[in-house]
């Protein structure tokens, strides 16, 4: 997730899209029949692709409706009750030059204990959805760049947050999207990967294949604990690869190309059977053909905030008409402004596409989180001074005031704008 409108598409590729909207002819496809499970899921709600669409063991068809975790494993700014630093990076080398390394975990831990827990999980339950994406970043796993492994009690590599979220959306009936949204190097200069302005994924050098290296382990490594996992819908390899880089869409696709088939065949060794989602914001340029590649079993995924209505229709449909032969998902999106609720959830519906709200909850600041997510507080949040409070006032700033139980609001969006759609 970008902070605000800077995803903005450019004039010039508006253009080429209201021209392509008149030459080419529209191709809708019905929306699946959302299942909604009433118990637990079993392995015979493990999804695959059939075409367009996401079919279970049970040959049914699902469209999943869902909403993002954003602001728990991996901070941003603003939607996290924080200052004096800008990205979490700079929050994590903040607390550990303060209170040390066990320290500055200890205090992440304590706030992951809270921002996200049971009681979440029971509401987006309640309130129709059937998907959480669940955004994460290397340093849940890894200390450092270097791949220095956080361990559990046990000595053993620590997936615990990545097995509870999964295995209390296996209770609830819900499905989980396990989203890398900061890889090992940063795939973009975005700072929601992390680290603003350190995209090194890519380049050709040993530093930039050490951290490949580093994320096909760390995928290697998730594929291979959740590959029976019927509540994991899909892998999503990399958030917004390249985002805020600047360079063009052939530059960026054949960084995609590269890199998206490294990991897809690294997945693929470790769990031959779930679906993988393939990222190609902010055109349908930005990916190959999945058949051109041999890509089997993927979903392709775009993102938006735009603050068009005539725009989003223009986008899904040509991402809709593009990829004409795989499932679509949109990861990410909120209506703003001028972008509507109605058009944005009929015109998903009409081409077929799976979507997931940013976000279900926020703590940040300088804004009403209301306009970009479920739960917020339009009085804000007291926020931790990461520079100056003392560990104990950080921690209780982390602690139970951020659960949502326990001082959050409803936007309304969810009774006047969503509710309806999830019926």
């Amino acid at each position: 997730m970008n902070r605000m409108l800077r995803r903005l598409i450019s004039a010039p590729l508006t253009l080429t899209l209201a021209l392509s909207a008149c030459l080419l002819p529209a191709s809708a496809a019905p929306q699946p029949d959302v299942q909604l499970a009433s118990g637990p899921l079993t392995q015979a709600d493990f999804l695959h692709t059939e075409g367009k669409k996401l079919v279970n063991a049970k040959g049914e068809a699902v469209t999943l409706r869902g909403v993002n975790l954003g602001a728990w494993l991996i901070w941003e700014d603003w939607l996290c009750p924080y200052e004096e630093v800008a990205e979490h990076a700079e929050a994590l080398e903040v607390l550990t030059e303060r209170f040390g390394e066990e320290g500055a975990y200890a205090l992440f831990n304590t706030y992951l204990d809270n921002f996200i827990t049971e009681y979440d999980l029971d509401e987006i339950k309640a309130m129709g959805f059937n998907c959480v994406r669940v955004p994460f970043w290397f340093r849940n796993f890894y200390y450092d760049d270097a791949g220095r492994k956080i361990l559990d009690a046990n000595g053993e590599w620590d997936f615990s947050r990545l097995d509870w979220i999964v295995d209390e959306c296996t209770k609830r009936g819900l499905y989980v999207i396990l989203d890398m949204h900061g890889a090992v190097g940063y795939q973009s200069d975005a700072p929601h990967s992390g680290k603003g302005g350190s995209c090194g994924l890519y380049d050709d050098t040993p530093e930039s294949e050490q951290y490949r290296k580093l994320t096909d382990e760390l995928w290697t490594a998730i594929a291979a604990r959740f590959r029976d996992a019927p509540a994991v819908a899909m892998y999503d390899l990399l958030n917004e690869p390249m985002c805020d880089v600047n360079c063009g869409e052939l530059t960026r696709r054949k960084n995609n190309t590269m890199i998206y088939t490294r990991l897809y065949n690294t997945v693929r060794a470790a769990d031959p059977d779930h679906i993988i989602t393939l990222e190609c914001i902010w055109t349908p340029l930005a990916l190959p053909h999945a058949a051109l590649k041999g890509w089997k079993n993927v979903v392709y995924q775009v993102h938006f905030y735009q603050n068009s209505d005539f725009i989003f229709n223009l986008f899904v449909w040509l991402a809709r008409l593009y990829y004409s032969d795989v499932p679509m998902l949109m990861g990410e999106f909120y209506p703003h402004k001028k972008t509507t609720w109605k058009n944005c959830f009929s015109t998903m519906e009409k081409y077929g596409f799976s979507w997931m709200l940013w976000t279900y909850k926020a703590a940040g600041h300088g804004m009403w989180e209301g306009d970009w997510c479920l739960r917020g507080s339009k009085d804000g949040f007291e926020r931790a001074k990461l520079r100056t409070d003392s560990y104990e006032e950080i921690a209780r700033k982390f602690g139970a005031c951020l659960r949502t139980e326990n001082g959050y609001q409803d936007s309304g969006h969810y009774e006047r704008d969503v509710a309806a759609f999830l019926q």
